[in-house]
């Protein structure tokens, strides 16, 4: 199932996407509202709108998002990196957080933006010391994500937090696909229209598995909390005016375009 959040007549809700479209676009495509939250158990309405009447928000409002970083070796690489023993985890604020369509606000603190596409798991409920065994039991599903980093304030600074924290730094969308094996899908990034990023979930150093079970030894999870789960090789820059693009297999497209801040 793929879930939505979403804005009519200046009431929020949750929906369920049906139907198919043509690539880029929202034709054919409706939501059945949602009597509840997706993260308890409920009905779908019936009531149907379709989504090109709405505003599509960010599927869900994170308490926090957890980064893991370094996690594609060739990305590592790429970098002048290496592969860390252990997982490398940042947090992005919650008011890092935009929608599809949403703006990217470039940082007046930076010279250089880079985008940075990657599948993003949304918990589904409460938990902690999780074992690995039970790790898929505590996922909703998957979104797209766009880890957009202020490359030179990363490399000057020595935490991230600036880098990758700022407002308008963290794209999800354009909703979340439930019912997916994460295991082995195409990542892509355009920029214009052009491809900058090609990658493969397989292509992971640690799984998403060992990341659940890594992260909640040491904090709780709450429901529609997210976990970045890193970026295949191929990053690089925006400029203002830019329109980005991050797609992965078995979900869809999430789009944004970088404007100057204000």
């Amino acid at each position: 199932m793929r879930i939505a959040r979403f804005s009519i007549d200046g009431n929020v809700a949750f929906g369920a996407v049906e139907g198919e479209s043509p690539p880029g676009t929202t034709d054919g495509l409706v939501l059945d509202i949602i009597k509840g939250i997706p993260f308890a158990d409920f009905e779908l309405s019936g009531t149907k709108v379709p989504l090109s009447k709405v505003r599509l928000l960010p599927p869900v409002l994170p308490n926090k998002v957890v980064g893991i970083g370094r996690n594609y070796a060739d990305h590592a690489k790429e970098l002048g990196n290496e592969v860390p023993d252990t997982p490398v985890a940042f947090f992005k604020p919650s008011t890092s957080v935009i929608g599809p369509g949403d703006s990217i606000a470039y940082p007046s603190f930076s010279q250089e933006l880079h985008y940075e596409a990657e599948l993003a798991v949304v918990i589904g409920r409460m938990c902690r010391e999780v074992p690995r065994e039970r790790a898929r039991d505590v996922i909703l599903g998957y979104t797209c994500a766009n880890d957009v980093t202020a490359r030179d304030v990363q490399k000057r600074e020595n935490q991230w937090a600036r880098a990758k924290g700022f407002d308008t730094s963290c794209p999800l969308g354009p909703w979340v696909e439930t019912e997916l094996d994460p295991s082995d899908l195409t990542i892509q990034c355009t920029v214009n229209g052009e491809q900058r990023q090609l990658g493969r979930t397989a292509e992971m150093v640690r799984s998403i598995e060992d990341l659940i079970v890594h992260i909640s030894e040491a904090m709780t999870l709450l429901p529609g909390d997210v976990i970045l789960t890193g970026t295949p090789a191929g990053v690089g820059p925006l400029n203002v005016g830019d329109e980005v693009a991050v797609t992965i297999e078995g979900i869809g497209t999430l789009t944004n375009k970088v404007i100057k801040r204000g």
